[in-house]
């Protein structure tokens, strides 16, 4: 049924992947990657024009997963989706944090599950529009390139494209997360010290200002 609904998206050109990458982000099984790989081998020329028209959706489409997430919670992936892939992206989201959504818009997982889990577990909407523009936008645009500059040869490499952004971006990531990470706990412990620090000076204060009264 739903292949015959892509099938269906398919004769729509642009305009049906704008539709099925909204869906994608939001509740859809199938992922838009396969809409953009098929209409972009009908005319490579249009790749990146096909990859722009995807991501934009995608990004519009993600605070609407995450808003069904918030109102109706984890129940509503059940109906849709594998149980294997929702078990996964919990277990990735409650160990990884944040760095799970990045390395999830680009592995086989598919992504409404991490806008969905996003709502259901209060994560920040504006960090997720974020992260979901970094990964989505990687995986986008590589699909888009390969078929602007290799033609339909680009077929064969597209298959591999999500272990290419993984095995090459997601090391840097989650390195820049770790030392954010690590930067915002040694911003914190040293406002604790200073805050330590202050209130002795407040105590003297507070102890002249009797004295004088």
């Amino acid at each position: 049924m739903f292949q015959a609904v892509v099938d269906f998206l398919k004769d729509f050109g642009p305009l049906g992947l704008f539709i099925h990458s909204f869906l994608d982000a939001v509740i859809f099984p199938i992922p838009a990657f396969f809409l953009q790989v098929s209409l972009s081998l009908l005319n490579p020329s249009t790749a990146l024009w096909l990859a722009t028209v995807g991501y934009v959706a995608c990004l519009l489409g993600t605070p609407v997963g995450y808003y069904l997430g918030k109102v109706m919670g984890k129940s509503v992936l059940y109906k849709f989706l594998k149980k294997e892939w929702i078990d996964a992206a919990t277990d990735k989201f409650q160990k990884n944090g944040e760095a799970a959504i990045l390395i999830g818009s680009f592995t086989p997982i598919p992504f409404k599950v991490f806008t969905i889990l996003s709502g259901c577990l209060n994560f920040p909407l504006w960090r997720l529009i974020g992260y979901a523009a970094i990964g989505r936008g990687l995986k986008f645009y590589i699909v888009g390139a390969l078929f602007y500059f290799y033609g339909r040869a680009a077929e064969s490499m597209v298959k591999d494209v999500s272990l290419y952004i993984f095995v090459g971006a997601v090391p840097i990531i989650v390195v820049y997360l770790f030392l954010r990470k690590r930067n915002n706990k040694k911003k914190a412990l040293a406002e604790k010290e200073a805050a330590v620090k202050s209130e002795p000076i407040k105590q003297s204060e507070s102890t002249t200002i009797q004295i004088d009264s």
